[in-house]
């Protein structure tokens, strides 16, 4: 993937060094010329990185996930020293806190991957469609017990409590839901809400606007600067577009090393008007992307006054919705409005499909067809499908994978499989990631892996849910050029959906919005000026 430009001006960036030695700032953190490993690989060598008080950090580019693990004290430091002076303080005014008491105590995190469980097990981790089915669903605690069972670590009095981050985030209405059934944002949400609860000194938020709609990411600006008022000290990762009023610092990570660290003001990541031309091998594209013209049709999905309830909640109200072969749709909705339940009726992840008018391909849906007949004829991405795969999952094998519609590799390739996987990987700009772990590079190569997988089976219905969170301007570009381009040589169906429309492709000419579980419009996608 092309890294994150900056336009630093270096002097600048020099005066502001200065300024800071001047201040003489207390140091909060340190991390001096760490190298740090994780199982047979290297993370980084030689890194050094310090947060003063007072300071709240984005942290940007290749392997700031990991940074952030690192200062988490998930990855082994196998040379140079991380002082946690945060820790040495606070064990200096309170001397009689309870043992056994570490730094980790005072820490809480917001990682991509929650660790939600199920009641019946303590250590039976959901599973991908469990939210679908009824009986598995309800093993699932509440939101309410959730949040309940979180105690702090410290017996200093709590800054947040239950009542204050359910009114802060929003999730009243959400209490009596089981935890599996919240969509991408609103598990955001509950996941930094319990976070606060155990009354940290440091948060780290890893991409903590990843999933959230419109309405939730302008809010998040007012939540960070609540936490930090609330004497709370913030790191996060971000994409180098969004980051949030009240971050006062930026470090940016090229190669995994710190290549700025700058104020934010001194922060002026290059837009994409700046960016050269986007190229795209087009004779490349045409030879990987051919759909199968025997699994085409005239109808691919047709939803006849379509209502899915679970217990007393409606959640789809009455749907109509058709899509023909080469259609090209926009979905539209807020977090919650029900667009992952219309989703999975679809990609046939939701066993109430049965029982629903709902044609796809051309059959009725319950007519013999398994739920491997369906998805050998979908390529889907979804921003949760990330939160199911392996922690030992190469990139190859997680595209590779496209071609069995599984979770990664359950059983060996086959070569002629990982040769097409990795021609993929190269037209999208990332072999060199080949044999890295999924979890060690950026979000935006994680994304960009997973449109990979949707696209090598040559799937004549394209399900793209949020495919460009975490992507900077000129990956965005590219990937709408990238759809464009298929949707211009194949008869290829595509649904999109976004918070964002300005990221919906050109050759997207209808949309379907959502709201609270029905249909609200209906028509044509109204061009983007600018």
């Amino acid at each position: 993937m092309l890294p994150v430009r900056l336009r630093v001006n270096r002097n600048y960036a020099s005066k502001i060094k200065i300024t800071h030695a001047m201040l003489t700032l207390p140091t909060i953190l340190s991390l001096d010329s760490i190298t740090v490993r994780y199982l047979n690989q290297q993370l980084f060598q030689n890194l050094s990185f310090t947060v003063n008080k007072g300071e709240h950090w984005a942290l940007t580019g290749e392997g700031a996930t990991d940074l952030l693990q690192t200062i988490a004290g998930k990855y082994n430091v196998t040379q140079g020293s991380v002082r946690h002076v945060y820790y040495e303080e606070y064990l200096k005014e309170n001397p009689q806190q309870k043992l056994p008491f570490t730094p980790s105590d005072l820490v809480a995190e917001v990682m991509q991957k929650h660790n939600f469980r199920n009641l019946s097990s303590n250590a039976t981790e959901f599973y991908y469609q469990q939210r679908y089915h009824a009986r598995d669903s309800e093993d699932a605690p509440q939101v309410k017990t959730y949040l309940s069972e979180i105690k702090p670590a410290t017996t200093t009095p709590a800054v947040w409590n239950y009542d204050q981050v359910v009114h802060t985030f929003r999730l009243g209405n959400l209490l009596e839901k089981e935890l599996i059934k919240l969509s991408n944002g609103e598990t955001k949400r509950l996941l930094v809400a319990a976070a606060l609860l155990r009354n940290p000194s440091l948060l780290l938020l890893d991409y903590p606007l990843t999933g959230l709609d419109v309405e939730s990411r302008a809010s998040f600006s007012d939540v960070i600067n609540q936490i930090i008022a609330s004497g709370i000290t913030v790191i996060m990762t971000s994409s180098a577009t969004e980051i949030p009023e009240g971050i006062t610092h930026v470090a940016v990570l090229e190669e995994r090393q710190i290549a700025a660290a700058v104020l934010k003001e001194a922060y002026l990541p290059l837009q994409a008007r700046n960016f050269p031309a986007v190229t795209i091998t087009k004779q490349e594209l045409q030879e990987l992307f051919s759909p199968d013209p025997s699994v085409q049709c005239g109808i691919v999905v047709q939803l006849t006054d379509v209502s899915i309830k679970y217990g007393d909640k409606l959640v789809l109200d009455s749907i109509n919705w058709r899509i023909r072969q080469g259609d090209r749709w926009a979905l539209l909705g807020h977090n919650g409005a029900g667009k992952s339940t219309l989703l999975s009726l679809i990609t046939g992840d939701n066993p109430q499909a049965y029982a629903k008018k709902i044609i796809l391909f051309g059959r009725q849906r319950g007519s013999g067809e398994s739920i491997w007949d369906i998805k050998k004829r979908i390529g889907f991405v979804s921003p949760e499908l990330y939160q199911y795969f392996p922690d030992n999952c190469t990139c190859l094998e997680v595209v590779e994978s496209g071609f069995y519609d599984t979770l990664g590799l359950v059983r060996p390739g086959e070569a002629a499989n990982g040769e097409k996987a990795r021609r993929w990987m190269k037209l999208l700009g990332m072999e060199q990631e080949s044999d890295k772990l999924l979890k060690h590079v950026p979000v935006s190569v994680q994304r960009v892996c997973l449109l990979a997988r949707a696209l090598v089976k040559n799937p004549p219905l394209l399900i793209l849910d949020e495919p460009c969170q975490g992507m900077d301007q000129h990956q965005k570009l590219y990937f709408k050029q990238l759809l464009d381009t298929i949707c211009t040589h194949s008869s290829t169906t595509l649904v999109y959906v976004t918070h964002y429309q300005e990221e919906i492709p050109e050759s997207v000419d209808k949309v379907l919005q959502l709201k609270e579980g029905k249909v609200i419009s209906k028509g044509v996608v109204e061009p983007v000026e600018g």
